[in-house]
């Protein structure tokens, strides 16, 4: 008998024309979670099996494979937007175009090809995760609550599939994520520690162009525009002495005034320069997806997924009522929370793997802010992280597809010619440094001055 959650083909365009098969298993649908009253929160998934393993082939014929097959859980940021961003426009196996007719179809650089991925729509509030009375959505206000609220759907979706509930886990992400992804990761850790649900097999986390520590972020960001001609001197000065009473409202801990500000700031820098894309310095328009709101947003496409008919799919970045209840979570710094990670062993043996990569011509939160982090965080927990060899990662004829530091259970990815949604701009670049990472394959290439000084 299938899986109530099955789903096997999804309308292929906007006016439901064609059915699009989904070639492997796949599973979407709401988990359901107790709230405070007696209204139900709801945190949608969409989940596709590794295309390593068969569809057409029982579960309990190819368990093995399947438990071994790493389990990549997606999260896209905002806050407050979905998951389904990325999984159509960054690294799924789906893509839809941007016109009127909106086709949906297969790509072939999704991250499925040798893993298991599941995109979730979190915290409460994004995509199709609301409660049954949208009037008492309980919007998460820290990333504690998150955590605990995304630990609890994760028991619930393997209580419905345990097939994938001893797979090694991956929680990886973008953006706003670079907050979500390690306190989701502590939380695991911790109800591991705590023998609570059933045990998940941690292994690592990865985040790209993370939102990790804002008050560093804000100020490279003005560094960034003004060297590359978007601002000038005068208007740098302004923005530095707006940048300067963030920085104080941050210290004082006045953390509702620095975000106020601090968005306050961005959008002055952004009007400055001619509105130009903060996720990519190279245009003036961010990834398109107002095609695929439509899309999602009709109730063929609900019926596929199983989610209610006329549940309005929602995504925001950094607005709304999701961004409004984490106002006191924005501007905080969330670095330790890596720290954290690093740190945790048994036996002497680190116990995760950790990412960090980053696209280079991101104004918001990119290579600069995420190599100062790291830089940071190893100065007492490893020394020799600053001067590690930094590998130029080749490719044919010789261009770098990206540079790579790596030292024990760290690694850290700067990906040239990309914005802030690196699978995006580098689909085929960012799928391979994934599974290097994962499966610890070699990433080719050259240290061309050996350790610096």
């Amino acid at each position: 008998m299938d899986p109530d959650d099955l789903v096997t083909s999804i309308p292929a365009n906007l006016l439901d024309t064609k059915s699009l098969e989904l070639g492997v298993r796949s599973y979407a649908g709401r988990v359901q979670l107790d709230g405070t009253g007696t209204a139900k929160n709801n945190l949608f998934y969409w989940f596709f099996e590794s295309q390593t393993c068969s569809p057409h082939v029982p579960v309990a014929d190819q368990q093995d494979l399947i438990s071994a097959t790493p389990l990549v859980i997606w999260l896209n940021g905002g806050p407050g937007a979905s998951s389904l961003i990325g999984l159509f426009l960054e690294n799924g196996p789906l893509t839809i175009t941007e016109d009127t007719v909106g086709t949906v179809s297969l790509t072939t650089t999704s991250w499925n090809q040798e893993a298991h991925l599941l995109y979730w729509d979190q915290p409460l509030g994004a995509g199709y995760s609301h409660s049954d009375d949208p009037k008492h959505d309980e919007y998460v206000e820290d990333e504690a609550e998150l955590g605990h609220m995304f630990w609890q759907a994760l028991q619930k979706f393997f209580q419905l599939h345990p097939e994938y509930a001893k797979c090694p886990l991956y929680v990886c992400g973008e953006s706003y994520a670079g907050k979500y992804v390690p306190a989701i990761a502590l939380e695991i850790d911790k109800q591991n520690g705590r023998k609570a649900g059933q045990h998940i097999d941690l292994r690592g986390i990865a985040v790209g162009n993370g939102w990790i520590t804002p008050e560093l972020s804000l100020g490279l960001m003005i560094d960034y525009v003004y060297t590359t001609g978007f601002i000038g001197l005068g208007q740098r000065e302004e923005l530095l002495r707006d940048y300067a009473k963030v920085q104080a409202e941050i210290k004082e801990g006045s953390m509702v005034q620095a975000t106020k500000d601090g968005n306050a700031l961005v959008d002055k820098t952004l009007a400055y320069g001619g509105n130009f894309d903060i996720y990519d310095a190279r245009g003036w328009k961010g990834l398109p997806w107002e095609t695929l709101k439509a899309y999602l947003n009709t109730d063929p496409v609900r019926k596929a997924l199983h989610v209610p008919l006329g549940l309005e799919w929602t995504c925001e970045d950094n607005s709304g009522p999701v961004a409004d209840a984490l106002v006191e979570d924005n501007m905080a710094d969330a670095s330790d929370k890596y720290g954290a990670l690093i740190d945790r062993s048994d036996g002497g043996i680190k116990r995760y793997k950790v990412l960090l990569y980053t696209g280079n011509f991101d104004t918001a939160c990119g290579f600069r802010s995420t190599e100062e982090i790291l830089d940071r965080l190893m100065r007492d927990r490893d020394p020799e992280w600053h001067g590690a060899p930094r590998l130029i990662w080749q490719q044919p004829p010789g261009d770098p597809k990206g540079f790579v530091r790596q030292r024990g259970n760290l690694t850290q990815v700067s990906i040239p010619d990309s914005g802030h949604e690196v699978p995006a701009y580098q689909p085929e670049t960012c799928r391979e440094m994934l599974y290097n990472w994962l499966f610890e394959r070699p990433f080719h290439g050259h240290d061309p001055q050996g350790p610096l000084a």
